[in-house]
């Protein structure tokens, strides 16, 4: 049992005031006896190491280890995962609804926090613990079971679980892959379908069949599953971008580009996510969509050689040698030496028969890396 006055309490956050100020909240309200404090979440796993703890609040968004990536972690451990935690976040901080409805998150507060609901968040968490309900009961029997390695019985123990709380989304979600397990995906896939219809922003039960519809080939169904994921959250990149190019390799290349445009979207200025994109397409063969997404990029920044670069490499490849000859150009104005630059310019040159200019591309060159074998070899063929 839980008490108010007497518990240790772990606060985690980045920034010194909302410590004090959570600090201040917790001793007007007679709540804690012990109060821990950490700037991140990797801090933070390691003094309840040390000092094991009976609530933690922690905030959503800091640097080192957020609180979603210190949450993964707690649950992982069989030492801190009944640990209760309450979760403070920004209100625009879009993806802490798909993690309420994933993990066990026992309760989030929206900054700015105030005492009423600071004192009242905890004491529902409290009486929660103290006192849990028949679901989580039956529940935390399944997992003794699922550990011990008698799934039918832990099964047995969700259905108790599910008597009480038909439209939990995560027992739902838990029934099905504990169906995984036993090798019965059929009752697996009607299990987290029905979590999904219950609670369609549960991005777990999504990604989990997806997965399953990927390992059955039905790519059609996992990228539906996936528009709706990246709608949801942003935390599913890579997983999407995997999903994009297994959709490209098994030539499902509208499902593929629909679905690297939704992260194209989502990642707003993330310049990177939008190259990786574009040296899949173009691994793939996808010019026209890696075009697109080139041109965005230089719209927002003229000056970066790189892409100008790789623009005059794609037209290159889809034979379009003026447009070609007009990225090379800039980017070698643009970055002084760019020797792969004034190379594809001789290059181009010389397939026109322009000789001269050709030449002094390639002395260009050879002022700038005298042993450079391509501009010598070109230099003998001229």
């Amino acid at each position: 049992m839980m008490a108010l006055e007497t518990m240790s309490v772990l606060v985690v956050d980045d920034m010194k005031s909302m410590r004090l100020t959570i600090r201040k909240m917790l001793r007007s309200l007679n709540i804690g006896k012990n109060l821990v404090f950490a700037e991140n979440g990797k801090q933070a796993l390691s003094i309840l190491r040390q000092t094991p703890c009976d609530l933690a609040i922690i905030d959503w968004n800091m640097p080192v280890m957020n609180g979603s990536e210190m949450l993964t972690h707690l649950k992982k451990d069989k030492h801190f995962r009944d640990m209760p935690v309450i979760m403070v976040t920004a209100e625009n901080e879009r993806d802490i609804v798909t993690e309420v409805a994933e993990n066990e998150i026992d309760a989030y507060l929206l900054k700015p926090l105030t005492l009423a609901a600071l004192d009242q968040k905890i004491r529902q968490v409290v009486e929660n613990v103290n006192n849990p309900d028949p679901a989580t009961r039956y529940m935390m029997t399944a997992r003794e079971y699922e550990e011990s390695g008698d799934l039918d019985k832990a099964i047995e123990q969700i259905r108790l679980a599910l008597a009480h709380k038909p439209s939990a989304s995560r027992i739902l979600r838990k029934m099905g892959m504990l169906h995984f397990t036993l090798g019965k995906p059929g009752i697996a896939e009607k299990c987290l379908q029905k979590a999904i219809a219950v609670n369609r922003q549960d991005t777990a039960s999504l990604v989990s069949l997806a997965a399953h519809y990927l390992e059955k080939k039905e790519c059609k169904k996992a990228a539906a599953l996936y528009l709706q994921i990246l709608s949801l959250s942003d935390r599913y990149f890579d997983k999407a971008m995997d999903l994009g190019e297994e959709l490209l390799l098994q030539g499902f290349t509208e499902e593929a580009l629909e679905i690297f445009a939704k992260i194209v979207g989502r990642s707003g200025k993330g310049a990177q996510i939008k190259e990786d994109v574009i040296d899949i397409c173009i691994a793939y063969e996808e010019f026209e969509f890696a075009k697109q997404l080139i041109a965005d990029i230089l719209r927002g920044n003229p000056y970066n050689s790189q892409m100008t670069f790789k623009a005059g490499m794609l037209h290159r490849d889809t034979r379009d040698l003026d447009t070609a000859l007009a990225f090379f150009k800039t980017a070698d104005s643009l970055e002084k030496g760019h020797i792969g630059a004034k190379m594809e310019i001789a290059k181009i040159h010389w397939r026109n028969n322009h000789i001269l200019q050709a030449d002094d591309y390639l002395n260009q060159i050879l002022r700038l890396d005298p042993g450079n074998k391509d501009a010598q070899g070109m230099r003998r063929k001229l």
